[in-house]
């Protein structure tokens, strides 16, 4: 049964590991290399949109990582690298664009929304508190309130007690 288990693991997950591309860069130094992955992780692919260029597979992205490859080989900088990719794809292509007035609704409107929520919350709550009436219970009605609840009252097939009937019930001669 254990052998069973086993083969059949073997068989579930064979096509996620045959599936797996690895790339096979070589770079001259460690530093190279860190330069390539930061980038890479950094850059974002065009037809994956919410994906990196490190965790996409489609022929764009492997272009893209085979130029930045080419790039980073030739001793580019990062600085260099990026202007390259904003040039070509526009500021899309990366996950932080640069702040200029074309992308100032990325970076300025979350901030801005927020603070207004939270300035909105709090005059609402001030206000709330601020909106509380104390009730008087020796306060009478008026005649106009009187009647509006005896119309009420009547609408909703009760009949609303006299001012004497009330004294009556409540032993109050």
């Amino acid at each position: 049964m254990k052998l069973f288990l086993i083969i059949l693991l073997a068989f579930i997950t064979l096509p996620a590991v045959a599936n797996i591309k690895v790339d096979l860069y070589q770079f001259d130094s460690p530093q190279q290399e860190a330069q390539y992955r930061g980038l890479i992780e950094e850059l974002r692919c065009p037809k994956c949109q919410n994906q990196n260029l490190a965790g996409s597979n489609a022929p764009i992205a492997q272009d893209l990582k085979q130029k930045t490859y080419e790039m980073v080989k030739e001793g580019r900088s990062d600085s260099e690298i990026r202007k390259y990719m904003f040039e070509r794809y526009g500021d899309f292509i990366s996950y932080r664009p640069p702040v200029r007035p074309s992308t100032w609704i990325l970076w300025f409107f979350p901030p801005i929304l927020l603070l207004v929520l939270i300035v909105g919350w709090l005059y609402r709550a001030k206000k709330g508190r601020s909106a509380v009436v104390a009730i008087d219970p020796e306060a009478k009605l008026s005649a106009s309130e009187e009647e509006k609840i005896a119309k009420i009252l009547s609408h909703h097939g009760i009949t609303a007690p006299d001012a004497s009937n009330k004294n009556q019930s409540t032993g109050n001669n």
